[in-house]
């Protein structure tokens, strides 16, 4: 029932790291490949979920401190220790059913699955040779007993669980078990080189959610800029300096990139006269996204406060514009997303390309 527990405790866990690990794992799967491969989010998220499992198999059931024995044995270091166990269970247990469920043998069994998915992941996605998956499964397992070793990190004052020699023997069994099994696997599975080339594929082309990524990014590189620059120098609107800064002249400098689109292997393409419309654009996007939908929001605060109007009048004008406000802003993501070309883009002409391939082409030009 404590493996069911922990086990149950992992997938209620798994959410909140997996939404802590999202943003640095878009980023960097457009920084790499430029795009977000469905199997490789499969792959990688199932891994993570596995690890935690794994830990949490580790770590649990959590005793209580004034429970814990001090003085219990800490280490059992006897190598194969587990054998001779196995063979004393055999001579006092004759039926196979109730042989399989004697601690000492299904232990052994259950240490051996569980490090069997390891050497899978370690040999299909991340190319590990047999030597390696040995080395990191040995290092896994360490870890875990360490963890067991030290009272989860002296958490505790005395080791709730005996660090035992044979699970290092045993979890590196079952990691080496697990890259055998994958080699048959792998015979139906696309390679990870596969996985690779269908990513750079796809990242030859900007979508929606890399487009709002950029966004997101240089907003937020944006406020740590200005941030900087505001430390570093006393002027007024600091804000409008920065912006101009960072959307116009790095852009300019950088051959229509931001920090955010460089970082993210795209660029924002004019045909002609790059700084005066990287300027207009700028300022249509502040206008279009920011003054009117907000100039409306403040026209209504001044409203309030020169003219008397009653409370449920100000509630409903006030319901109103947010849900417009929100409406407004869901239907141009919504757009973004499906890689439609927003107004200020089409008056402008430009668009984004992705430079994903950029330095392979150049090369073959070269070359020709």
């Amino acid at each position: 029932m404590s493996y069911l527990e922990a086990i149950k405790v992992a997938f209620l866990t798994f959410p909140f790291l997996a939404f802590l690990f999202t943003m640095p794992f878009i980023l960097w799967q457009y920084h790499k490949y430029g795009s977000i491969n469905k199997l490789r989010v499969l792959i990688i998220y199932s891994f993570i979920l596995y690890i935690i499992s794994v830990y949490f198999l580790a770590i649990f059931p959590l005793p209580d401190r004034d429970s814990i024995d001090m003085n219990s044995p800490v280490a059992q270091l006897i190598p194969f220790n587990f054998v001779l166990d196995i063979i004393k269970k055999s001579d006092e247990i004759k039926n196979v059913w109730l042989f399989f469920q004697s601690s000492s043998v299904y232990t052994v069994l259950f240490n051996i699955l569980m490090f069997v998915p390891f050497g899978m992941y370690l040999r299909y996605y991340f190319k590990n040779d047999l030597k390696k998956t040995v080395i990191f499964s040995f290092i896994f397992s360490l870890f875990l007993e360490l963890t067991q070793l030290t009272g989860l990190y002296f958490i505790y004052p005395h080791p709730y669980r005996l660090f035992d020699v044979d699970d290092l023997v045993i979890n590196t069994l079952g990691g080496v078990i697990g890259y055998l099994v994958m080699g048959i696997f792998m015979k139906f599975l696309p390679s990870r080189d596969n996985i690779d080339f269908q990513s750079f594929e796809e990242g030859k082309k900007v979508s929606g959610l890399r487009r709002m990524t950029r966004f997101g990014l240089d907003v937020f590189l944006w406020m740590i800029f200005t941030g900087i620059l505001g430390s570093l120098i006393n002027v007024n609107h600091i804000s409008f300096v920065s912006l101009i800064i960072y959307y116009v002249i790095i852009p300019f400098i950088l051959n229509g990139q931001t920090l955010g689109s460089r970082f993210l292997n795209m660029r924002l393409v004019f045909p002609n006269k790059r700084l005066l419309r990287l300027c207009l654009r700028l300022f249509l996007i502040i206008l279009y996204y920011v003054i009117i939908p907000f100039g409306f929001g403040f026209l209504f605060i001044f409203v309030i406060k020169n003219f008397s109007l009653p409370n449920v009048l100000v509630f409903v004008i006030g319901a109103i514009y947010v849900l417009l406000l929100g409406i407004f802003y869901l239907v141009n993501v919504t757009n973004i997303f499906k890689r439609k070309i927003l107004f200020y883009d089409r008056i402008l002409k430009g668009e984004y390309v992705s430079t994903i391939g950029e330095e392979e082409q150049n090369c073959d030009k070269n070359e020709i």
